[in-house]
């Protein structure tokens, strides 16, 4: 099995041992991840329930595939007072990736490092995590300044953001798919800060390209 570079996510939903409707949990996860399979060809896998674990053959795309998997939790939390995150654990790196749909068998020094880092998020107050071959201190700043603008969405700003990262539009293609004034996307938007996660987005994912360009 050949070594590649790979983006790893590694990630368990906040405060699950709190939610009763597993049912409707277990639906959200699965769709979520059915997403990022076919948003971004990943690889998924589940385990203990409310983890679960994502390999992309594009690293570059790790971010953003986050993110987005954050938004689509956030989107399908049962009411505005119960809203359900993740914490997400991005690694960078070199990885063995089966074949197979699943990657309960995939192994390498990325796929240890993405689950560290997410038992380090476990044990502070951050949702969001970057982790490189070598530390990139501007990188992480940057990342826990956007995982503060993430903890702060509602369901309907992390709703809007759902939809700029499946279908980027405009304002009002966006409000006709949701049935929606534009001024009220125009509202969301600024709430969840979108500007700000689209340059994050966009920085770190060109960042990440040019990392990969001197490990290839």
């Amino acid at each position: 099995m050949t070594d590649r570079l790979l983006g790893v996510l590694t990630g368990d939903v906040v405060g699950s041992r709190r939610i009763t409707d597993r049912q409707r949990l277990d639906e959200a996860l699965d769709t979520t991840l059915a997403l990022l399979e076919r948003q971004f060809g990943a690889h998924v896998d589940r385990y203990r329930g409310d983890g679960f674990q994502v390999a992309l053959r594009a690293p570059g795309e790790a971010m953003t595939a986050a993110v987005l998997a954050r938004a689509a939790l956030l989107r399908y939390s049962p009411s505005r007072r119960d809203v359900w995150d993740a914490r997400i654990a991005v690694g960078i790196g070199y990885g063995h990736l089966p074949e197979a749909p699943h990657i309960a068998s995939a192994d390498g020094d990325t796929f240890v490092r993405s689950g560290q880092a997410l038992d380090r998020l476990s044990e502070s107050d951050e949702r969001l995590a970057l982790v490189l071959p070598q530390p990139d201190d501007d990188l992480a700043l940057l990342t826990r300044f956007a995982d503060v603008i993430l903890q702060g969405w509602t369901h309907n700003a992390a709703e809007v953001v759902y939809w700029q990262l499946r279908h980027p539009e405009t304002q009002q293609a966006l409000a006709t798919r949701l049935g929606r004034a534009q001024s009220t996307i125009h509202q969301r938007l600024s709430a969840a800060r979108w500007p700000l996660i689209q340059d994050y987005l966009a920085h770190v994912g060109e960042r990440l390209n040019a990392l990969m360009e001197t490990m290839r």
